[in-house]
């Protein structure tokens, strides 16, 4: 009998040498100690034994059963001590080497422009009305005093889902809704995404206007050039200057393109400006008459300004862009010119 329990004994140490893993510990658990094990079976052999003995023969199997879980607990605590071992090796940091920055991500240059110029106009007084980008004929068209049968009409090619429905192709329209519903005085900035059938380097079939309209008793083209005199102090540097040109526009009459002087040469002539000092930004003018008149507002008693810029543009000669399309390409390394600016 003795021998019998030596031989489990011996098998359950044989077993465990060759033991590599947590799980091949448990399987062994099963075979020595499970329902069905070599120990457990032991007990069921209690019938054969004579009675004056079985009360021995119990405590030996109760015995040999603590002897084989020592066995595995001492095999349990040399593995977890491996393993822990082998995780610490494979998980061991370097502490000399240079650590890893993490990426700070940044706002997009056309996100920074639009930023200050609004911060600019902002700082002036001017509120700030968002229109929606799918507008109606009237609101792009009819109501700037351009009519269906006016030529200016051409001068954009617009995305058009119906006769009447279509994709505002300027924020003007936030204008005339702001005069709509808003006696003067008025003071508006009308930003957005604004879409013309047109691509190449300089152009996009989507870019982003900012347009302002001013309507007050007395308004004139010297509070425009005051107004654009500062604005544009603010946006490149004090010593930029700006000049009016005749222009045609059917929302204003006088109308005007505004020049500003290069901000790279100072007015001296350069690549940028080809060789004029000057740099065009802006389309600007006096609210024209049946501008007013057609949002309700008496253009005996009130005058306006308007003037509406790009921001791609605005973006492109201030950070020296050639090609529209490279701010909509997504190069990171690009953008990464523009961190924390």
């Amino acid at each position: 009998m003795q021998e019998q329990f030596n031989n489990v004994k011996q098998s359950a140490i044989i077993d465990l040498e060759n033991v590599s893993s947590m799980r091949e510990i448990n399987d062994l658990k099963v075979k020595y100690v499970g329902k069905s094990g070599l120990v457990t079976s032991l007990l069921r052999t209690m019938k054969d034994i004579a009675p004056e003995m079985r009360s021995t023969f119990g405590k030996m199997v109760n015995d040999l059963k603590e002897e084989v879980l020592s066995l595995f607990a001492q095999k349990e605590t040399l593995l977890k001590e491996k393993e822990l071992k082998e995780r610490f090796e494979r998980e061991k940091i370097d502490v000399t080497l240079p650590g890893k920055s993490q990426t700070i991500g940044s706002l997009h240059p056309l996100n920074i422009v639009k930023n200050k110029i609004l911060n600019a106009f902002c700082g002036m007084g001017f509120e700030i009305f968002e229109g929606p980008e799918i507008d109606t004929d009237y609101y792009c068209f009819q109501a700037l005093n351009i009519p269906k049968d006016h030529p200016a009409r051409d001068m954009q090619d617009t995305f058009y889902f119906t006769e009447n429905i279509l994709l505002r192709p300027h924020t003007s329209p936030g204008q005339v809704r702001t005069m709509e519903n808003k006696k003067p005085p008025i003071k508006i900035l009308s930003p957005g995404k604004v879409y013309r059938a047109d691509d190449d380097a300089s152009h996009s079939p989507m870019f982003h206007q900012i347009e302002g309209l001013v309507v007050d008793k007395g308004v004139s083209l010297c509070d425009l050039k005051g107004l654009l005199d500062e604005f544009v102090k603010i946006m490149f540097d004090d010593d930029t200057k700006t000049r009016f040109r005749p222009s045609f526009f059917p929302f204003t009459e006088p109308s005007v393109e505004v020049d500003v002087t290069c901000c790279k040469c100072h007015g001296k002539g350069c690549s940028l400006c080809k060789g004029t000092g000057w740099i065009e930004i802006l389309g600007a003018g006096i609210v024209n008459k049946n501008v007013l008149e057609m949002s309700g507002i008496d253009s005996n008693e009130y005058s306006g300004l308007a003037f509406g810029l790009g921001v791609e543009r605005i973006t492109m000669i201030k950070y020296g862009i050639s090609d529209i399309r490279t701010l909509f390409e997504n190069n990171v390394k690009f953008l990464k010119q523009f961190n924390r600016r």
